[in-house]
């Protein structure tokens, strides 16, 4: 295999090899922003007949009319029904965690009057109607399910439209399985870009949506790139990361395979271990050695290693706790002895693995928290998607008569400076006197 890079803070070239390392343009492919650009106009303009010709020429499905791709609640209750028990059960303790952690962080509104009878507060609404994007194709995603439906409907969204591709007309269980649990309120088996300009426009059939969220390729990313500002969306996400600070109380077989974990979902991941010990780090590469022979989806990870993978060795604990708060990985594993300690120094990460029995793997399926995190660099201004983002916030004010005239007096005053005659006088009709 081609070898993961070694990097030490000790060496002079550090700094520059580090900042290469992190560095990840997401810059979009001229092709496909025009391809993209063009299957948006055309949605726009043709609506129905335009996504049923692309579901025909991308998908390989025909059908008549848009409906015929709507999935009925009835299939999605009999795909639930078909499934085997064991995955039905993992499906049905997912949901819940998941549902459970995320009631949690629903907003409520407030407000609070002051001395002159004046009212402030917030408003807390749910959106609308949301639309989540399910991938298909190479994989089924019912975790992506889960995690994009189940807030939504937390949150107090009355209508969930879901859209995922069905290529040759096959439709996983799986996936329809986990719309039933989460909720979702309608479901298309429609994909790719025109389903995003679907979603954000609407058509006769799919009605238009206040945000977008959920995961895709290149052609849902640049689609959600260009309809934002019509509709929200969650984030445009950038290859997945893993950066893991270890020492010698875990096992080096765990922390491999937790970089493969990440690696195996494309070429372009990226998976970091770093250690103030050197020999940690030597095991560790050892232990990828041995077992990435037997992995499936060997030549992906090896070209992931290879090419934004890292092994790097620090003097201290202090200076791994500064490189994850520079890296500002989506998912971020403490594998150490005393792990809890270490939380607290953590200001940039996604999602934090606390100690050497919380992998990563498990929080993509069911420990409860969300798992649509950002990436590239992202956690440094972002979180990850949660129940808040159904939500709008609208502030609430109701002066009394006495807040009127001090608050119009202050306000006049500001207006006049800044030479918005209009403004002054409004607040001033309201002054007393």
């Amino acid at each position: 295999m081609s070898r993961i890079a070694r990097l030490s803070t000790a060496d002079a070239d550090f700094e520059d090899r580090f900042a290469r390392l992190i560095a990840f343009e997401s810059a979009q492919d001229p092709m496909i922003d025009a391809a993209v650009a063009e299957i948006i106009a055309d949605v726009r303009c043709r609506g129905d007949a335009a996504v049923l010709d692309y579901t025909r020429r991308f998908d390989r499905v025909e059908a008549a009319s848009v409906s015929v791709l709507e999935v009925a609640h009835k299939d999605l209750a009999a795909a639930l029904a078909r499934v085997p028990r064991t995955q039905r059960d993992a499906l049905e303790h997912a949901a819940e965690r998941i549902r459970g952690y995320h009631e949690r962080q629903r907003l409520e509104s407030w407000c609070f009057t002051e001395a002159d009878g004046t009212r402030l507060g917030q408003r807390i609404t749910a959106l609308a109607r949301a639309g989540v994007y399910v991938p298909g194709g190479k994989a089924a995603y019912p975790s992506t399910v889960l995690m994009n439906v189940i807030p939504a409907k937390v949150a107090g969204v009355p209508e969930v439209v879901m859209t995922v591709p069905t290529p040759g007309g096959e439709r996983n269980d799986l996936v329809f399985a986990a719309a039933a649990l989460a909720g979702a309120d309608r479901v298309f088996a429609v994909g790719g870009a025109q389903a995003v300009a679907a979603l954000a426009y609407g058509t006769e059939t799919i009605p238009a949506v206040d945000k977008i969220v959920g995961p895709g390729n290149a052609y849902v990313a640049a689609a959600k790139r260009r309809v934002f500002g019509v509709v929200g969306i969650d984030m445009v996400a950038g290859p997945s990361e893993i950066l893991v600070v270890c020492d010698a109380h875990c096992d080096p077989d765990w922390i491999a395979m937790d970089l493969f974990a990440q690696a195996e979902h494309d070429e372009m991941a990226q998976a970091i271990a770093v250690s103030s010990d050197a020999a940690v780090l030597d095991r560790i590469e050892q232990a990828i050695e041995r077992l990435l022979p037997g992995m499936p989806r060997r030549d992906v990870i090896e070209a992931a290693l290879g090419r934004r993978g890292a092994l790097i060795a620090t003097r201290d604990l202090d200076e791994a706790c500064a490189i994850v708060n520079r890296t500002a990985p989506e998912h971020l594993e403490l594998a150490l002895a005393d792990a809890d300690s270490i939380v607290e120094r953590i200001h940039n990460a996604g999602a934090i693995f606390v100690g050497c029995y919380s992998c990563e793997a498990v929080g993509d399926y069911c420990a409860g928290p969300n798992h649509v995190l950002p990436t590239s660099r992202s956690s440094r201004f972002s979180s990850p998607l949660g129940v808040y983002d159904f939500q709008k916030r609208s502030s609430l004010i109701a002066l009394s008569r006495s807040g009127a005239d001090r608050l119009g007096q202050i306000a006049s005053t500001l207006a006049e400076g800044e030479g918005l005659s209009a403004h002054a006088r409004s607040a001033r009709y309201r002054v007393q006197g």
